[in-house]
Parts: structure tokens; C-alpha cells; sequence
């Protein structure tokens, strides 16, 4: 109610400022004439607005005659050769400045034509360049369209090898008789580039030939602008490097093989980095995190991140190792090892935890993984039988070996602050679980989020999310407790702490379920530039069968704020549960940076 309030006297403070500035704000000159209601809207933004009326009839002249100017070079530059504008000025006490505009005939374009100067590109080149000048005869003679295929000409040349080709001053007959215009474009495009290796510039320590082998291209090969883009895109894509310049060597350096070379300038991140952090939050604890990263150990772009928490729920030990396009360009290998301890309402669990995974990039934002996980380590359950309908506790000792595949499609506009778009994600783990339990099963999780701006500006945009997850082929009491379902807290269904939503045995645990299904919806409504608010409603539920249960559904509401920054969003929600249990609390506040999904 604070929030919305404050927004009412803003706008209440901020609309006799903008009323007086409208009301102020006048056209410079008056546009008269017979003239189609487009021409006369680009005329007015040409000849321009003031803020006062002229003070005397010596001032509205001096307006009128500059609007003049400004509307003749508007008129010809939109093919408009022989109009006529005359200045006018009207009235004596109050008087007005004025234009008439008489536009006659617009004038179009005749047959367009390339000048080569030698040496010239390879017929078939010249010949699909001409198809791509896209100024057809008849269209009208306007001068943004004269230069812009002055453009696609260079650039059908470079994308086709063409790399150092370049215009010279082209030539535009504007015949009065005919009301056309012919332009002639003289266009020098160079001989062929064929490329060469790489000539690696830095001052750190990446292996040249690693980076060689990024390249999208073999010797010899015909110079493409997009490839040498793509090896950019591959080098920044390692999250290692604080700068990238990747661009064609100087025609000088040509070899005697009559190919050049690529120039390759990496600025190198600091090799050792120590982070520090802690976090507080009502549904999920409180923890401290100590972070060392080690940048290129190998001198191929890796990352090696030694990670030491303690919290609340999930302390940990362990060691995080990142190869970027391993054996080829896209695929990233990721080791881990960890010691983890685990204490949540639902169980204890004190485990060695180990993972190999090969993650292949698709597009710019998405990939798919596969690999394996083996954990071993003992686990403290509070545990529901669903014969005898009794709580029960144990402890077990368990080897797990899961296979880890997963998917995910982004195609939403920003990764930490969607407007529009959507995002998919799929996991699928068979899992086989040893030691003092035997069982096989297969957990799977799928996400889906989208994101619908409302307006054209995308100041207030409706996101909306789905999850849904099974576990097939197991049973509650044998499936593991950390690889069973939870829902609530910051990230499922706010409103709810950690596993709040969850079914509660007798002394209050949360039961872990075989399949889950959450939804949600917010919108989201920008304030200034700076500042958004958020209002949104959570559901999910907890089944003890393959298939989601939706009979048990609990929800939570709030409202949030957002602080936008340059990398994205801080996130601030508070949230109340409209399904409480006993012992939830009346709400929960959630802090972090990104959007909730």
C-alpha cells in the first residue's frame, strides 16, 4: 500500500511538469500545403518545435526561413527534387511563422549500376552482389535507401571473402526531365582473402595451439566474417578472459601462400580469485561461502573452484573443475568432487559425493549434458510407512550411482531479466542405489517458464512457470530421502520455508514424495527506470504415486520489488502462505539477485 501510494504522488507531483512542457512546446514554423499526412508528419519533426511563441514578426521570419532549409533538404532526401517551399509570416501583434510546401512529383529510381575498379570480384561474386543492392526501379528516389545498398554491396562482398573491400564516392544522376535517379556506386573489392592460422597476442599464459584449434576454419580457407565471429564467441564463452579481439591481420602480413593470418588478443582475468559471501534467509538459513577460483591452471581457459560452506542445511568441502570445449568447440567437461553435509527437516545426510559431465553448447544459451554421479555416505530419515501409516526413523548406509542427462532450451530475450520468450529444462537420472538398499528407478524433472510483455515497451510483463517431476520404478520408503520430492521456499512456492509444502508426519517432518507439480504466475510492472514491482501467486503439490497428485494443492501470494542493475535484477519478496499447515510461519522474505524464474 507504502509502494503504491509513493507511485500516486509521483505521478501526481511529475504530471503539471509534463502538462506545462506540452503545452509550452509549439512547431517552429506552421507546415502548410496539400501534402499527404505522412510527408507533413516528417516535415514537422524536420522543421522542429520551440518553446515560445516568436516575440515579433522579425523573429518569425528568421523561423520560417530556417524551417525553409530544413524542409528542402528533408524534401530531397525523400526524392522530392523539384518542391517548393516559401517562408511566411503572418500577423502582426501575434505573429506566426509558416511554411508552404508545394512537393511536386517524387522522383524514382532508375536502373542502379556497380562501377568495379579492378581488380573486380569473380563474375559469380559481382553477379550476386548485384541481386542484393535491393533498390528495384520504380521505388522512390530517397537518399537512406541510396546509401544503405551502398552497404549491402560492401557487405555481400566481405561476407563472400571479399575482406578489405571499399567504396569510392559513387555517383547520383538526378534527371529533372525523366523525375528519376540513377546512382552508380564505385565499389574497390580487393582481391580474395583466403586465411591462414592464428597469431595469438597476450600477455597471459593460454596455449597458442589450444586456441588454434577454436578455429572454425583450415588454412587456405575463404575468408568468412561469420567464422571469425564464432572463434570471438568461443573464446568469450570460457568466462576467463576479461577482453576478446579477434580481426583479419593487416593485408601486409599476407604469406607467401597469399594467406593472412587472424589476430587473436586475449586480456587475461586475475589467475587467483578469493570470494567471500553469506546469506540469510527465513525459509532456508542462514550460511557463510568461501570461494577460490584458479583461472587457466592449464593454460586452456579452465576454471578450478575450491568451495568451503557452512550453513544451515548444506555445508560442504569440495572442488569444481571446468574444461571448456573439450575434444571440440561447444563441449565443456566438469568434474566435481565434494564432501557434503546435509540437515534438513526431512533427513540427515553426510556423503562423498563425485560427478563427470560433458555439456554441449547449442546456439548462445542453450545445451544439453550427460554424465554420471557416485555418492556414497550414510543417511538419517524420518520416514512415513504407507502399510502400517506409522512414522518410523532409520539409518542406512548407501552407494548411489545416477546417470545425469539433462536439456535446456533458453529462448527468452536476457538470462537474468526475461521480457519475453520462453525456457525449457528436462532432467532424467536412472538411478541404482547400493549398500544397505538395492533399488533401481528414474527420477525425471521438467521445467517450463514464458515470459508475455503486455506492451510494445515491455513495462509490465506476465511470466508464468510449470514444473512437474516422477519418480518411476521405486518406493517411498527405498528411494533415497535427498532424490525423493520437496516444494517450497524461494525458488518453488514462496510462502513456505524449505520443503514447507510438503505433507507433515505426526512430529512435524516433511514427507518426501514420488512426484511433484508446481505452477506459478507473476506480473511484473516497471516503475522509472530502476525500479519494478511484482505481484504473484505460487502453487505446488507433493504426490506418493508416479503420476503428480493435484488434490493436495497449496498456494502462496505476495508481492516484490526489483532493483535493476546493470548485470540484472535484485530480488526482494515477501509472501504469505494461503494453505498453512501448523507450525508455518505467517510469512517468509526472500533476497536474492535474478528473477524468481
Amino acid at each position: 500500500m507504502r509502494l503504491a501510494l509513493v507511485g500516486v504522488l509521483v505521478a501526481a507531483m511529475a504530471s503539471p511538469v509534463l502538462t506545462s512542457r506540452a503545452w509550452a512546446a509549439e512547431p517552429k514554423a506552421q507546415i502548410r500545403g496539400e501534402i499527404d499526412s505522412a510527408l507533413r508528419a516528417q516535415l514537422a519533426r524536420a522543421v522542429g518545435e520551440v518553446d515560445d511563441a516568436p516575440a515579433n514578426r522579425f523573429e518569425a521570419r528568421r523561423r520560417a526561413r530556417s524551417s525553409v532549409e530544413l524542409a528542402q533538404a528533408l524534401l530531397r532526401s525523400e526524392g522530392y527534387y523539384q518542391a517548393t517551399v516559401e517562408d511566411v509570416v503572418e500577423g502582426e501583434e501575434d505573429p506566426v511563422a509558416a511554411i508552404n510546401v508545394i512537393p511536386g512529383p517524387r522522383f524514382l529510381i532508375s536502373q542502379p549500376a556497380i562501377d568495379w575498379i579492378a581488380p573486380a570480384p569473380a563474375p559469380d561474386v559481382a553477379t550476386a552482389v548485384n541481386g542484393e543492392i535491393g533498390l528495384n526501379v520504380g521505388d522512390p528516389g530517397r537518399a537512406v535507401d541510396v546509401i544503405a545498398a551502398e552497404g549491402r554491396i560492401v557487405a555481400g562482398l566481405t561476407r563472400r571473402g571479399y575482406a578489405d573491400a571499399k567504396t569510392e564516392p559513387r555517383r547520383v544522376v538526378v534527371d529533372h526531365a525523366a523525375f528519376t535517379v540513377r546512382p552508380t556506386y564505385k565499389i574497390v573489392s580487393g582481391l580474395l582473402v583466403r586465411l591462414d592460422g592464428i597469431k595469438l597476442d597476450t600477455e597471459g599464459s593460454t596455449n597458442p595451439d589450444w586456441v588454434a584449434a577454436l578455429a572454425p576454419w583450415r588454412e587456405g580457407e575463404t575468408f568468412d566474417p561469420d567464422k571469425v565471429a564464432e572463434l570471438e564467441r568461443r573464446l568469450l564463452d570460457t568466462g576467463v578472459y576479461d577482453g576478446v579481439g579477434v580481426a583479419l591481420a593487416p593485408a601486409d602480413q599476407t604469406n607467401a601462400d597469399g594467406n593472412r593470418p587472424v589476430i587473436v588478443s586475449l586480456n587475461d582475468r586475475p589467475r587467483r580469485i578469493l570470494e567471500a559471501g553469506a546469506s540469510f534467509s527465513t525459509a532456508e538459513g542462514s550460511g557463510v561461502d568461501v570461494i577460490w577460483t584458479w583461472f587457466s591452471h592449464y593454460n586452456r581457459a579452465d576454471t578450478i573452484k575450491f568451495q568451503a560452506r557452512a550453513a544451515n542445511i548444506d555445508s560442504r568441502l569440495g572442488v569444481d573443475l571446468s574444461l571448456p570445449h573439450w575434444r571440440q568447440p561447444g563441449q565443456t567437461l566438469k568434474l566435481s568432487v565434494a564432501a557434503v553435509n546435509e540437515d534438513t527437516d526431512a533427513y540427515t545426510r553426510t556423503a562423498l559425493t563425485t560427478s563427470a559431465d560433458l555439456q554441449q553448447r547449442i546456439g548462445r544459451t542453450s545445451y544439453y549434458s550427460y554424465g554420471l554421479g557416485l555418492d556414497a555416505g550414510r543417511y538419517n530419515e524420518n520416514r512415513f510407512d504407507p502399510v502400517t501409516q506409522a512414522p518410523l526413523s532409520f539409518d542406512r548406509d548407501l552407494v548411489i550411482l545416477t546417470g545425469r542427462g539433462s536439456a535446456y532450451l533458453d529462448q527468452s530475450n536476457n538470462p537474468l531479466n526475461p521480457t519475453r520468450g520462453y525456457r525449457v529444462t528436462l532432467n532424467v537420472q536412472p538411478t541404482a542405489v547400493a549398500g544397505e538398499d538395492t533399488v533401481l528407478f528414474l527420477r525425471t524433472e521438467a521445467q517450463g517458464t514464458m515470459y508475455v510483455p503486455v506492451e510494445k515497451n515491455a513495462h509490465t510483463v506476465i511470466a508464468g512457470r510449470l514444473r512437474v517431476g516422477s519418480i518411476i520404478g521405486g518406493q517411498e520408503l527405498t528411494v533415497p530421502s535427498d532424490r525423493l520430492f520437496y516444494s517450497g521456499g524461494g525458488g518453488s512456492v514462496r510462502g513456505y520455508e524449505y520443503q514447507g509444502v510438503n505433507p507433515r508426519l505426526p512430529d512435524n517432518t516433511p514427507r518426501g514424495g514420488l512426484s511433484l507439480f508446481e505452477g506459478s504466475i507473476e506480473v511484473r510492472r516497471d516503475i522509472g527506470e530502476s525500479w519494478q514491482a511484482v505481484a504473484f501467486i505460487d502453487g505446488g503439490s507433493i504426490g506418493f504415486q508416479e503420476t503428480p497428485n493435484l488434490t493436495n494443492m497449496r498456494y502462496g501470494a505476495g508481492v516484490g520489488v526489483r532493483f535493476k542493475l546493470p548485470f540484472g535484477p535484485v530480488r526482494a519478496d515477501l509472501a504469505v502462505p494461503l494453505s498453512p499447515q501448523p507450525g508455518d510461519s505467517n510469512f517468509q522474505i526472500y533476497i536474492s539477485i535474478g528473477q524468481a524464474f
